[in-house]
């Protein structure tokens, strides 16, 4: 699989549901050439003129299943709730 084909999937966290997005980036160990862990990066906030949200790095042992569409992932970090204004989302 081309890294392009991986990257235009969607990644979907099966514990609770959410698409988190689509991959950003890809951290290789150069030595084997095997994946280490996937980056998504956060969207732009009001269509990216005020910045964007912090990167999830998913690790590989935490990817379940790469279908043809999706990427299924369990990853905890990236359930975690987000920090505004002093509440919780």
């Amino acid at each position: 699989m081309r890294i392009s084909e991986f990257q235009a999937k969607d990644v979907i966290n099966i514990s609770d549901g959410k698409k988190l997005g689509n991959i950003g980036d890809i951290e290789i160990d150069v030595r084997t050439g095997a994946i280490q862990s996937i980056v998504l990066y956060g969207s732009g906030k009001y269509f990216g003129i005020f910045g964007k949200d912090e990167e999830v790095v998913i690790p590989w042992n935490q990817i379940l299943k790469i279908g043809e569409d999706v990427i299924l992932v369990r990853s905890k970090q990236a359930e975690a709730p987000k920090q505004i204004e002093g509440h919780t989302q």
